[in-house]
């Protein structure tokens, strides 16, 4: 999330796509009405007309799973209508039109940049070049740009990466800045604009409604309202959930997003950017906290078996050769010291031959869905369920049962005993036909246990115990205390293969001689060797301030990280968050729990409630609400500004009212003779988004697996015999495609029982999942509260009149559910709220499911299996999230 929910007050246009904040992210709603009332336009593009239309100014239903084809008809509109219109009058005048804002384009976007000649894309085949029949993969050399110069790194000693040569620094070969071919014109035909130009002509509005089953009058007023927010000082913001995300394109609809904001100079500026909105308050921290199969904490790369499988691997791939990212050596590098502490040297490349290789020479995938698969084929023996419930969440959840029947044990860590934790009880599961050993372990609410918990929008805050576990139910830092003590002991006592990894390892986060989560919380935010003391062991004072045995010397922020083993960091963008050394024991007195709720500045940054990570940061790429000049494009919405008198940034490390820099705003030289250090300001430049090495943001991108630009593909199970942008109908990458011509591929084979796929010819209605406001997930804590099931007492299926009318159902009536992965019973509710589309010339029809309920023992108990038991296990290949939220299913009336 490039900005934070209290910054929606300021923007012009909202479009909710893929989301319902009055009903799911309620608070959110909040900001979105304040931004209503002073007259900002609400837009909702959603399959069901939700409570969130009802408060929005314009509706437009979409067929569930056609996202990329409503964004790129938004494209064609905005170059049809903006772009080409003025193009030629900015280049001449260098002066920005009314309605739109060239000089974002050109300047902080890759518009400009030359792309390789052999950069392509046929939509006959519906294939980008790089292409690879045989591996049924893609080489994405052809998506770079056209090279202008090189340009090494300078290590000299008064040179910018002097630091990499250090001693203690490993070795590592150093990048070289690869600067682009550009066209500021943007006449070239192979800049990136025109390119992007030339690909989304197809996506024209007569298309676009009949792939999306849209009428083209309300469509038009969606592009027409959203264009506004293209004017210099105007912003729109994209509000996205689960809704884009679960498909097998879901991570290109979340760069369909980027790109849309890009295109409309909306990213870092007030009221902009892209708002993903968590459905768990704390789903940002895990995903922070490297809770995903392909990264480490801080969004740092595992370590593999191919190009990160040696610490100089892995610094020469993922260290960028421009932007902040060519710090990672020192991110890198400090992460392994915490983890490892006095065992990582220099010599052992800090531990790094003793971290975790995740397995990727034979292209096997290893995420939550391929799991199952790794049961059946008897590779995984034994699994942890911690704080999941895959046999209720997970896709096609009677395949999921069937794969743990295979383990030979299971532990489920949660609140209840929830369906994973008793998934032999299933309807369709035979007790003593599974050989598995379950355990269960009770774990804290987040209520019972102190520690911290993040929102969507990066906003870190240290929460209270409120009361105790109940029962012999422990906080998880206990549990896993006590899992790793019992662990190490075995070890110890009877060794075992590759005992280094588990023995060498750092762990010692103890308070007064209990597993604590702020010893935890100063690893996280990092603290230089010197002047740290941890072996003495951590003992605190009366007051729970002070330490009276052991010290730490905590860092202020990542600026101060080094590579040379001198500082240790476990989580690099905290860095900052707790970094009051004056009463380290006392985190009431640390910047993550700020509770000053003064609104300096009037824009809703409240720099001083909670931390927003990274530094503080309220809106990232803050540096593209300012023009080239530095000055903010609405003068009456600044975040950060350029003093051309005193020839510094204002901003919030200078004056209160404006964010932290999210930039390089000064640098700092130290003189080898006398060790003075100097700081200057840095004048505006173009470097918006320093993250990437580009230091602009990418309309086109190399970083994706299935394509450089969003491209509509059909869901892996649709009402369509063909795509009507291209000649493929669904995507060529997606994860759990079905194997070929009987050519097994590299990688994890997903069998038929995993994926079942059904035809429209059996199967003839669209389904889509979704959450309600009464329950919360799989219900694990929300089923156990008999006024939430009384309120919502079961699953339940919306469905139009007419299709009601034709099915011969009303509300009220059981309704029995199924495709070729299973059949479940729910609750009708015939609504205006579904209506039948026009696709292609057809009526479709969509129906939506809840998903909350189930057979396991708590209220509100059914014996029907879960709503995801319909699901198809397949997913996008970037992110591995699998496809809930499009799926063909029949219906029919029933008296179970």
């Amino acid at each position: 999330m490039t900005t934070h929910w209290c910054d929606m007050q300021n923007t012009d246009v909202i479009l909710n796509i893929g989301s319902n904040s009055v009903e799911n992210h309620p608070v959110s709603s909040k900001w979105l009405h304040k931004a209503h009332d002073k007259g900002a336009k609400w837009m909702v593009v959603d399959p069901r007309y939700t409570r969130t239309a009802e408060q929005a100014d314009i509706y437009c239903p979409i067929r569930s799973g056609t996202d990329i084809a409503f964004y790129g008809g938004l494209y064609n509109y905005i170059i049809t209508n903006l772009i080409e219109p003025g193009l030629a009058e900015y280049t001449r005048t260098g002066k920005n039109p009314s309605n739109y804002n060239f000089e974002y384009l050109i300047n902080y976007t890759n518009a400009s940049y030359i792309l390789m000649e052999e950069y392509e894309f046929d939509p006959e085949t519906g294939l980008f070049s790089g292409w690879n029949e045989e591996s049924e993969s893609y080489d994405a050399h052809s998506w770079h740009y056209e090279t202008e110069e090189e340009v090494p790194w300078d290590t000299s000693v008064t040179g910018a990466y002097n630091w990499s040569v250090a001693e203690g620094v490993p070795e590592f070969e150093k990048p070289v800045l690869t600067v682009p071919k550009k066209d500021a014109t943007l006449q070239n035909e192979r800049c990136v604009y025109q390119k992007f130009k030339e690909h989304y002509s197809r996506y024209d509005m007569d298309t676009v409604c009949k792939v999306c089953g849209m009428d083209k009058e309300d469509l038009e007023l969606v592009y027409s309202t959203w264009a506004t927010s293209c004017a210099p000082g105007k912003a729109g913001t994209i509000l996205y959930a689960l809704g884009q995300t679960q498909h097998t394109y879901g991570a290109q609809n979340t760069r369909a997003m980027s790109v849309l904001q890009l295109l409309s100079g909306n990213i870092g500026v007030p009221g902009g950017g892209v708002c993903a909105l968590r459905g768990e308050p704390n789903v940002q921290g895990a995903t922070d906290m490297g809770m995903l199969v392909n990264e480490q904490p801080a969004y740092l790369k595992w370590s593999n078996t191919t190009d990160r499988d040696t610490l100089a691997h892995w610094l020469e791939s993922q260290t960028y050769s421009d932007g902040y990212y060519t710090n990672k050596p020192k991110f890198m590098i400090s992460q392994l010291k915490e983890f490892y502490g006095d065992n990582a040297t220099v010599k052992n490349d800090y531990g790094y031959d003793w971290w975790p290789k995740v397995p990727s020479h034979d292209g096997s995938d290893w995420s939550e869905m391929s799991s199952f698969e790794k049961m059946k084929e008897g590779t995984m023996k034994g699994y942890y369920a911690w704080g999941m419930n895959p046999c209720h969440s997970a896709p096609n959840t009677g395949n999921v049962r069937r794969s743990m029947a295979h383990l030979d044990w299971a532990v489920t860590i949660d609140q209840v005993i929830t369906e994973t934790a008793s998934f032999w009880d299933a309807p369709d599961m035979n007790a003593e036909e599974i050989g598995t050993t379950c355990y269960f372990l009770p774990c804290a609410l987040i209520y019972e246990k102190p520690g911290t918990i993040l929102n969507s929008g990066r906003w870190i805050q240290w929460r209270q115990q409120a009361v105790e576990p109940w029962d012999e139910a422990k906080p998880d830092y206990e549990i896993c205390d006590l899992l790793w003590r019992e662990i190490v002991r075995l070890y110890k006592e009877e060794g075992g293969v590759a005992t280094d990894p588990i023995l060498k390892l750092k762990w010692d986060y103890y308070l007064d001689g209990k597993i604590d989560p702020r010893p935890v919380s100063w690893a996280l935010n990092g603290y230089a060797l010197e002047g740290s003391d941890w072996k003495s062991g951590f003992k605190s004072d009366a007051k729970g301030e002070k330490l009276t045995s052991g010290s730490i010397n905590l860092l202020s922020g990542y600026a101060n990280l080094a590579a040379d083993g001198s500082t240790a960091c476990g989580m690099w963008i905290y860095s900052g968050f707790y970094s009051n050394n004056e009463a380290p024991v006392s985190a009431e007195s640390q910047p993550v729990y700020g509770r000053d709720n003064t609104d300096y500045g009037g824009l809703g940054l409240y720099n001083k409630w909670a931390y927003s990570w990274p530094d503080n940061r309220r809106v990232i790429y803050n540096r593209a609400s300012a023009d080239m000049n530095g000055q903010p494009w609405n003068k009456d919405k600044c975040l950060v500004k350029w003093d051309k008198k005193a020839k510094a940034w204002l901003t919030g490390k200078t004056a209160d009212g404006f964010d932290n820099p999210d930039f390089v705003a000064s640098k700092s030289a130290t003189d080898p003779k006398t060790g003075v250090v100097t700081t200057t300001a840095i004048e505006p430049n173009n470097k918006a988004f320093f993250m990437l090495w580009e230091q602009n943001g990418r309309l086109e991108s190399y970083g994706m697996v299935d394509g450089p630009l969003p491209e509509h593909f059909e869901p892996f199970e649709t009402p369509m015999s063909e795509n009507l942008l291209n000649g493929r109908l669904n995507s060529p990458c997606f994860l759990g495609r079905p194997e070929t011509a009987g050519k097994k591929r590299k990688g994890t084979q997903y069998v038929d029982d995993s994926t079942r796929h059904a035809t429209v010819d059996e199967y003839p209605y669209v389904a889509t999942t979704y959450s309600v406001t009464e329950h919360w997930q799989t219900g694990a804590q929300t089923r156990a509260c008999p006024a939430l099931v009384e309120a919502m007492p079961g699953d339940m299926i919306e469905m139009s009149r007419e299709l009601a009318k034709e099915k011969g159902i009303q509300t009220g009536d059981k309704i029995r559910v199924w495709n070729r992965r299973a059949s479940v019973v729910v609750t009708a509710v015939v609504t205006p709220r579904l209506r039948p589309l026009t696709v292609n010339g057809k009526t479709q029809h969509q129906i939506g499911l809840t998903h909350h309920y189930s057979w396991s023992k708590l209220f509100g108990l059914t014996t029907h299996g879960a709503v995801n038991d319909l699901t198809p296990n397949v997913g996008d290949p970037n992110s591995q999230t699998p496809e809930y939220k499009a799926f063909l299913v029949n219906i029919e009336k029933t008296t179970v």
